[in-house]
């Protein structure tokens, strides 16, 4: 405790602080949320350090300085009482100690004036103009939308219909919001044949939003799960957003995935499902999954496409095969289709596989969901290895249904077949463990308490022959 209190009248107190500004984005409501559940502040930045950029190296001098001046004043203050005898002081002491709890705070105020008086009047400009830019834009337009899966889903998307026939445009990475798409429309040329338009959903109403920005012709919907829980008060809410896609299409070019379990209850006729067996009316069939990829075959009123992928797990065979079924409803070939399918790579800590010393590591760090666990629990349990072994933290922001939703969690994992499984010490882990042993797991539990030593020594602990599948990741700021 007292080590902990010491370190914050450190000037790298202020570099802590900046860094957890920015691993909430500078989000103000979450960061100070952060702020003061924090026990230890020197124990903060321990999965990850302050990235320096204009913002955060100006936020940074800044917070220094002040901190630096308010130290000066209350040691000048001080040192005027002792020499004048004047029984004051004490409010020295108080400007002293204070110095930390006054900067920490005082910081979110430049954000704060910056938001209201620059960066949202621009944004409403920005946004107005793109939707100008959306409308008058004759391309094909495809929202995609949901809990989880919108950026897999658009980077499968985008892979598959670029061709040397059509001209395609994709929101980048995962912007996912009104600015976002407003950056993305001013980037376009005007003569792009398709448009594909990730929508993130934060708080209710937003996905409608975008409908009247974008105006799509086209909308996916790939999944619900808890999520954004601080705006979404229950899944249905979330789901309700997340479907006003739907209702702006009038519930008709809408492609709904058949295996997320909380989205059926929201379907309605006119609805086209996707999944493992079928997707927009196209049969699958013949499917092989293994560590090296998928392939599968698609028929269709005497069409038949054979399609061989590099991305892994069953539950990728429904996007594939709707990106399939799309780029031939918008006027692909057979050959332009089949190649574009096997041009698409894993993405990102998402499915990745790579090898160490002869040992298959999964990639599946990317901040998850349930079903995408669950989906990979299926991956690990079918595929074969000398040892198998799974490796998570559990999942963040589930909000009331967090200690449900772990013990399912550790049922599935208990039922995985996994010879070792390694949870890495959090908030979560009583319940993912209680629904371990209602699996009545038989192999080996360890309980990690030093998460990035493991990662980092990762190679140490595997050998020739081994499956490792890494699930989830664990931000700075939910421990």
């Amino acid at each position: 405790m007292l080590k902990s209190l010491v370190y914050m009248y450190r000037l790298r107190f202020a570099q802590t602080i900046i860094y957890m500004l920015q691993a909430t984005e500078y989000d103000v409501k979450t960061y100070l949320g952060w702020l003061w559940r924090v026990k230890d502040f020197e124990k903060v930045s321990y999965r990850r350090s302050l990235i320096k950029t204009r913002r955060s190296s100006m936020l940074l001098l800044a917070i220094k300085l002040g901190m630096l001046v308010q130290f000066v004043v209350a040691i000048a203050w001080a040192t005027l009482a002792i020499k004048n005898k004047e029984p004051n002081g004490i409010f020295a002491v108080d400007l002293f100690l204070s110095t930390p709890l006054v900067w920490s705070h005082l910081v979110v105020l430049p954000l704060v004036l910056a938001r209201w008086f620059w960066v949202q009047p621009l944004n409403r400009v920005d946004v107005g103009r793109s939707k100008k830019s959306f409308e008058k834009h004759q391309a094909i337009k495809i929202a995609v939308a949901g809990s989880y899966g919108k950026t897999t889903m658009k980077e499968i998307l985008y892979t598959v219909l670029s061709s040397d026939s059509k001209k395609v445009a994709a929101t980048p990475a995962n912007k996912n919001v009104a600015i976002s798409h407003a950056q993305f429309a001013k980037q376009l040329e005007g003569d792009e044949d398709i448009l594909i338009i990730e929508f993130g959903e934060g708080a209710p109403g937003d996905v409608a939003a975008f409908c009247r920005t974008v105006k799509p012709s086209i909308g996916i919907i790939c999944g619900l799960a808890p999520a954004h829980l601080d705006k979404y008060k229950t899944l249905q809410a979330a789901g309700e957003d997340i479907f006003s896609l739907a209702d702006y299409l009038g519930h008709k070019n809408i492609y709904v995935n058949g295996e997320s379990e909380a989205l059926k209850s929201f379907l309605k006729p006119g609805h086209q499902l996707y999944d493992g067996r079928q997707a927009a009316g196209w049969a699958i069939k013949a499917a092989k999954s293994s560590i090296n990829g998928l392939s599968f075959e698609m028929t269709k009123a005497g069409k038949s496409l054979k399609i061989k992928s590099q991305l892994i797990g069953e539950h990728q065979i429904g996007p594939l095969a709707l990106a399939a079924a799309l780029a031939d409803k918008l006027g692909l070939t057979k050959e332009q289709i089949e190649k574009g399918i096997s041009r698409v790579e894993s993405f990102e800590h998402r499915m990745q596989p790579r090898q160490v010393d002869g040992a298959y590591i999964i990639d599946d760090t990317y901040n998850g969901n349930i079903d995408g666990m669950l989906a990979g629990l299926k991956l690990l349990k079918s595929l074969p290895a000398k040892r198998k072994i799974y490796v998570t933290p559990g999942l963040v922001d589930q909000g009331s249904e967090s200690p449900a939703i772990h013990q399912r969690l550790g049922k599935a994992i208990a039922g995985s077949d996994a010879d070792l499984i390694v949870l890495m010490k959090h908030s979560v882990t009583d319940d993912i463990v209680a629904g371990i042993k209602q699996g009545k797991f038989k192999g080996e539990l360890k309980i990690e308490k030093d998460p990035l030593n493991f990662y980092t020594n990762l190679d140490q602990f595997v050998a020739a022959g081994d499956l490792v599948l890494m699930q989830n990741d664990w931000p700075d700021n939910y421990n």
